[in-house]
């Protein structure tokens, strides 16, 4: 699946996070579990580093059980 630069471009958008940057954070998802509750605190956290947003505990287990139930929608495109 190609993402287009009018994808980025609207994350950047809304996030200030470039596309390099998400390139960067999507090939280590890619690299890790994200069934792995240690893996998604800390791509939560860096997410939230880069778009100077605070993710409180709950915030943050809510996410955590979202994509460990499967429940994260798969067209990236409609989150957006």
């Amino acid at each position: 699946m190609g993402l287009s630069d009018n994808f980025f471009n609207k994350i950047e958008q809304k996030t200030n996070v470039d596309k390099e940057t998400i390139l960067s954070l999507a090939k280590q998802l890619q690299e890790n579990d994200l069934k792995n509750e240690g893996t998604l605190r800390d791509v939560i956290q860096k997410l939230g580093d880069m778009t100077g947003k605070d993710v409180s505990s709950a915030q943050a287990d809510k996410i955590i059980n979202a994509v460990m139930d499967d429940k994260v929608p798969k067209d990236v495109d409609k989150l957006f």
